[in-house]
């Protein structure tokens, strides 16, 4: 080979690899540079009703990018763009155009962080189970009220919220409802170890209905510390036989959670949850309780109380009383406070 062929090689040789060369500059600052602006990872929320166009206006109002000229280059030439599904997708400070087309084409979604607490009824649950996830509270609704879906779980209609144990559990923003009850009843089995298993065999109970037992006392009272004292007095009243006479079942009873003084009107309702009316527990709980609520049944205070009355002080917590003459002592002194307060 001459000396001017050789050179021609090399300049050809040369030239390919400064073509390349400006060919990956140019694919990379295009797809892969920093393209998206926002401070913090945003998110996108891609549901069953969305559009190529609504996607690309989603991404942009999350994602605040320099331009869309590329991302809906992508979205309209890439046969990709047919797979994405729906789901919750994260978009990251930085993140280029193609990285963020692949998260949602490949369906990497990022989980969220899902939690169940301060719920009295089932609408309630419906309810914040729909702002959370793609879920409709109406379907929620719907399963929670259905007999033969909350006996394939183990449950009633009546304590199907039982299975739901207050705490932060990671879950794909698109989770099937049908999914999700697996997944709460999976968390259910969990949370009921053996140990908690023996302690409520021994007082007499099902996880179902201990769990029922801590929905009145956390609805008597928000001190930790007393959730002990409470279930031991509910525990004394339904080993002796006594009518609960709770007042949070009566409010649930008659769906009104702002009575301050329950009355004799309340009392002569006749729902099953009037424990006043009924003795033993409601069909089911008339709250979520916390996990705190559930163990302070399991490990309840041994006590011969088997009143208590709100302290005048309304400081929150209680006047206990092992006789009804001392439980009317308690009881006048803060009905003298309510009439005081003209608390009606």
């Amino acid at each position: 080979m001459d000396f001017k062929k050789q050179n021609k090689w090399v300049i050809a040789a040369i030239s390919i690899g400064a073509i390349a060369l400006i060919a990956a500059i140019f694919v990379y600052f295009t797809f892969f540079a920093a393209e998206f602006q926002t401070d913090k990872k945003a998110y996108v929320y891609i549901d069953r009703d969305d559009t190529a166009d609504s996607i690309m206006v989603k991404v942009e109002q999350a994602g605040m990018p320099r331009g869309m000229k590329t991302f809906r280059w992508l979205m309209n030439n890439l046969d990709d763009a047919k797979s994405i599904h729906t789901g919750r997708y994260a978009i990251k400070p930085g993140d280029g155009n193609y990285p963020v087309f692949r998260r949602l084409t490949r369906g990497q979604q990022a989980p969220l962080e899902f939690s169940i607490n301060d719920v009295r009824t089932s609408g309630q649950l419906a309810k914040k189970i729909g702002n959370q996830l793609m879920i409709d509270s109406a379907e929620v609704a719907t399963r929670l009220n259905d007999s033969t879906f909350c006996s394939k779980l183990g449950f009633k209609k009546e304590n199907i919220v039982s299975i739901f144990i207050p705490n932060t559990y990671e879950l794909y923003w698109n989770i099937s409802t049908a999914d999700l009850f697996k997944r709460m009843k999976k968390e259910y089995n969990l949370f009921w170890t053996s140990d908690r298993l023996a302690k409520a065999k021994s007082i007499g109970y099902t996880p179902a209905e201990v769990t029922t037992i801590a929905s009145i006392v956390e609805e008597e009272t928000n001190n930790n510390e007393e959730k002990p004292m409470v279930a031991g007095l509910y525990i004394n009243r339904l080993h002796k036989g006594m009518k609960l006479q709770a007042d949070p079942t009566v409010k649930f009873a008659v769906q009104d959670f702002t009575i301050k003084r329950v009355t004799g009107t309340h009392l002569r309702s006749t729902s099953p949850y009037n424990t006043y009316k009924f003795e033993g527990l409601p069909p089911g709980p008339i709250r979520i309780p916390s996990i705190k609520g559930i163990d302070a049944v399991l490990n309840y205070t041994k006590h011969n109380f088997v009143y208590m009355c709100a302290k005048e002080d309304f400081s929150g917590t209680h006047n206990f009383a092992a006789t009804w003459e001392e439980h009317q002592a308690n009881a006048r002194k803060y009905q003298e406070e309510l009439n005081k307060r003209k608390i009606f």
